[in-house]
Protein backbone atom coordinates (compact mmCIF):
# COMPACT_ATOMS: atom_id res chain seq x y z
CA UNK A 1 0.00 0.00 0.00
CA UNK A 2 1.16 3.53 -0.80
CA UNK A 3 0.21 7.13 -0.05
CA UNK A 4 0.83 8.84 -3.38
CA UNK A 5 3.63 10.98 -1.94
CA UNK A 6 6.50 10.48 -4.38
CA UNK A 7 9.93 10.04 -2.82
CA UNK A 8 11.89 10.95 -5.93
CA UNK A 9 11.87 10.86 -9.71
CA UNK A 10 14.51 8.30 -10.69
CA UNK A 11 16.27 7.39 -13.92
CA UNK A 12 15.64 4.20 -15.88
CA UNK A 13 19.04 2.79 -16.83
CA UNK A 14 18.04 -0.42 -18.64
CA UNK A 15 14.95 -2.02 -20.20
CA UNK A 16 15.09 -5.71 -21.14
CA UNK A 17 12.25 -7.57 -22.90
CA UNK A 18 11.75 -11.14 -21.65
CA UNK A 19 9.01 -13.21 -23.29
CA UNK A 20 6.51 -10.34 -23.34
CA UNK A 21 7.47 -9.02 -19.89
CA UNK A 22 10.05 -6.29 -19.28
CA UNK A 23 12.75 -5.95 -16.67
CA UNK A 24 13.31 -2.34 -15.62
CA UNK A 25 16.56 -1.38 -13.93
CA UNK A 26 16.31 1.92 -12.07
CA UNK A 27 18.94 4.10 -10.41
CA UNK A 28 17.84 5.87 -7.24
CA UNK A 29 19.16 7.24 -3.95
CA UNK A 30 17.67 4.50 -1.76
CA UNK A 31 18.59 1.44 -3.84
CA UNK A 32 21.07 0.28 -1.18
CA UNK A 33 18.20 0.17 1.36
CA UNK A 34 16.06 -2.17 -0.75
CA UNK A 35 15.90 -5.94 -0.53
CA UNK A 36 14.59 -8.65 -2.86
CA UNK A 37 10.77 -9.02 -2.73
CA UNK A 38 10.12 -5.45 -1.54
CA UNK A 39 7.41 -3.42 -3.26
CA UNK A 40 8.13 -0.10 -4.95
CA UNK A 41 5.63 1.99 -6.91
CA UNK A 42 6.84 3.13 -10.35
CA UNK A 43 4.63 5.86 -11.82
CA UNK A 44 2.03 4.46 -9.44
CA UNK A 45 2.50 0.79 -10.41
CA UNK A 46 3.43 -1.58 -7.58
CA UNK A 47 6.33 -3.78 -8.70
CA UNK A 48 8.50 -6.26 -6.81
CA UNK A 49 12.27 -5.90 -6.54
CA UNK A 50 13.78 -9.00 -8.22
CA UNK A 51 17.50 -8.09 -8.38
CA UNK A 52 20.01 -5.69 -6.85
CA UNK A 53 22.77 -5.23 -9.45
CA UNK A 54 24.60 -2.64 -7.33
CA UNK A 55 25.90 0.82 -8.23
CA UNK A 56 22.75 2.40 -6.82
CA UNK A 57 20.38 0.35 -8.98
CA UNK A 58 17.69 -2.31 -8.61
CA UNK A 59 15.56 -4.31 -11.04
CA UNK A 60 11.82 -5.02 -11.19
CA UNK A 61 9.69 -7.00 -13.63
CA UNK A 62 6.49 -5.75 -15.27
CA UNK A 63 4.25 -8.46 -16.72
CA UNK A 64 2.06 -8.14 -19.82
CA UNK A 65 -1.10 -7.30 -17.82
CA UNK A 66 0.75 -4.39 -16.21
CA UNK A 67 2.16 -3.20 -19.52
CA UNK A 68 -1.31 -3.26 -21.10
CA UNK A 69 -2.80 -1.10 -18.32
CA UNK A 70 0.04 1.38 -17.78
CA UNK A 71 2.66 3.54 -19.47
CA UNK A 72 5.60 1.42 -18.27
CA UNK A 73 5.97 -0.24 -21.67
CA UNK A 74 6.81 3.18 -23.13
CA UNK A 75 9.84 3.67 -20.88
CA UNK A 76 13.36 3.84 -22.31
CA UNK A 77 16.77 4.28 -20.69
CA UNK A 78 17.10 7.87 -19.52
CA UNK A 79 13.39 8.33 -18.77
CA UNK A 80 12.27 9.37 -15.30
CA UNK A 81 9.81 7.40 -13.17
CA UNK A 82 8.19 8.54 -9.93
CA UNK A 83 9.16 6.23 -7.05
CA UNK A 84 7.54 5.51 -3.71
CA UNK A 85 8.36 2.70 -1.32
CA UNK A 86 5.48 0.98 0.45
CA UNK A 87 3.89 2.98 3.24
CA UNK A 88 4.99 2.61 6.87
CA UNK A 89 1.94 2.07 9.07
CA UNK A 90 3.32 4.16 11.93
CA UNK A 91 3.13 7.56 10.26
CA UNK A 92 0.77 10.13 8.84
CA UNK A 93 -1.13 9.43 5.64
CA UNK A 94 -0.17 12.61 3.78
CA UNK A 95 -1.80 11.63 0.49
CA UNK A 96 -4.61 9.08 0.22
CA UNK A 97 -4.87 5.28 0.16
CA UNK A 98 -3.11 4.12 -3.00
CA UNK A 99 -2.89 0.44 -3.88
CA UNK A 100 -0.38 0.63 -6.69
CA UNK A 101 -2.87 -1.11 -9.00
CA UNK A 102 -3.18 1.19 -12.01
CA UNK A 103 -6.64 1.16 -13.57
CA UNK A 104 -5.96 2.74 -16.95
CA UNK A 105 -3.96 5.39 -18.74
CA UNK A 106 -4.91 8.95 -19.57
CA UNK A 107 -3.52 11.50 -22.00
CA UNK A 108 -2.52 15.04 -21.14
CA UNK A 109 -4.66 17.40 -23.21
CA UNK A 110 -3.37 20.76 -22.02
CA UNK A 111 -1.10 22.46 -19.51
CA UNK A 112 -2.10 25.89 -18.23
CA UNK A 113 -0.08 28.17 -15.97
CA UNK A 114 -2.22 29.90 -13.34
CA UNK A 115 -0.80 32.14 -10.60
CA UNK A 116 2.43 30.27 -10.09
CA UNK A 117 0.98 26.76 -10.37
CA UNK A 118 0.18 24.62 -13.39
CA UNK A 119 -3.12 22.97 -14.25
CA UNK A 120 -2.92 19.71 -16.19
CA UNK A 121 -5.99 18.40 -18.00
CA UNK A 122 -6.19 14.65 -18.64
CA UNK A 123 -8.68 12.66 -20.69
CA UNK A 124 -9.36 8.93 -20.37
CA UNK A 125 -11.64 6.31 -21.87
CA UNK A 126 -13.70 4.24 -19.42
CA UNK A 127 -16.94 2.50 -20.35
CA UNK A 128 -20.18 3.54 -18.58
CA UNK A 129 -20.28 0.08 -16.95
CA UNK A 130 -16.81 0.58 -15.43
CA UNK A 131 -17.71 4.12 -14.34
CA UNK A 132 -20.69 2.68 -12.42
CA UNK A 133 -18.17 0.44 -10.62
CA UNK A 134 -16.25 3.49 -9.38
CA UNK A 135 -13.70 3.88 -12.16
CA UNK A 136 -14.21 7.63 -12.41
CA UNK A 137 -13.25 10.90 -10.78
CA UNK A 138 -15.40 13.18 -8.65
CA UNK A 139 -15.01 16.87 -7.92
CA UNK A 140 -12.56 17.45 -5.03
CA UNK A 141 -11.98 13.69 -4.78
CA UNK A 142 -8.62 11.94 -4.95
CA UNK A 143 -6.87 10.47 -7.98
CA UNK A 144 -3.38 9.11 -8.49
CA UNK A 145 -1.52 10.30 -11.60
CA UNK A 146 1.84 8.61 -12.27
CA UNK A 147 1.87 7.70 -8.58
CA UNK A 148 1.17 11.24 -7.33
CA UNK A 149 -1.79 11.72 -4.97
CA UNK A 150 -3.82 14.68 -6.28
CA UNK A 151 -7.14 16.46 -5.83
CA UNK A 152 -9.53 16.43 -8.79
CA UNK A 153 -11.07 19.58 -10.22
CA UNK A 154 -13.30 20.14 -13.26
CA UNK A 155 -14.33 16.47 -13.28
CA UNK A 156 -16.32 15.15 -16.26
CA UNK A 157 -17.14 11.53 -17.24
CA UNK A 158 -14.01 11.42 -19.42
CA UNK A 159 -11.64 14.09 -18.11
CA UNK A 160 -10.38 15.99 -15.09
CA UNK A 161 -7.82 18.61 -14.14
CA UNK A 162 -5.27 18.74 -11.34
CA UNK A 163 -3.27 21.67 -9.98
CA UNK A 164 0.46 21.09 -9.53
CA UNK A 165 2.40 23.35 -7.17
CA UNK A 166 6.02 24.25 -8.02
CA UNK A 167 7.44 21.83 -5.43
CA UNK A 168 5.57 18.85 -6.90
CA UNK A 169 6.53 19.92 -10.40
CA UNK A 170 10.20 19.98 -9.48
CA UNK A 171 10.26 16.76 -7.44
CA UNK A 172 8.25 14.44 -9.76
CA UNK A 173 8.19 13.65 -13.46
CA UNK A 174 5.29 16.08 -13.89
CA UNK A 175 7.95 18.48 -15.13
CA UNK A 176 8.24 16.26 -18.23
CA UNK A 177 4.51 16.00 -18.96
CA UNK A 178 3.33 17.88 -22.03
CA UNK A 179 0.19 17.60 -24.19
CA UNK A 180 0.16 14.11 -25.65
CA UNK A 181 1.99 12.46 -22.74
CA UNK A 182 0.41 9.21 -21.53
CA UNK A 183 0.13 8.83 -17.73
CA UNK A 184 -1.03 6.13 -15.31
CA UNK A 185 -4.29 6.58 -13.43
CA UNK A 186 -5.52 4.87 -10.27
CA UNK A 187 -9.03 5.84 -9.22
CA UNK A 188 -9.90 6.11 -5.53
CA UNK A 189 -10.40 2.68 -3.92
CA UNK A 190 -13.00 4.07 -1.49
CA UNK A 191 -15.15 5.17 -4.42
CA UNK A 192 -14.90 1.69 -5.94
CA UNK A 193 -16.08 0.04 -2.70
CA UNK A 194 -19.00 2.45 -2.37
CA UNK A 195 -20.03 1.78 -5.97
CA UNK A 196 -19.78 -1.97 -5.38
CA UNK A 197 -21.98 -1.81 -2.28
CA UNK A 198 -24.75 -0.24 -4.34
CA UNK A 199 -25.05 -3.54 -6.28
CA UNK A 200 -26.29 -5.35 -3.15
Amino acid sequence: MFSGIVEEPARVVDVVNRDGNIDLTVECSFASELRIDQSVAHNGVCLTVVALPGNGTYTVTAIRETLDRSNLGLLSPGDEVNLERSMLMNGRLDGHIVQGHVDTTAVCEEVEEVEGSKYFKFTYDVSPEMARKGYMTVEKGSVTVNGVSLTVCDSTPTSFRVAIIPYTLEHTNFKNIIPGTKVNIEFDIIGKYIARLQDF
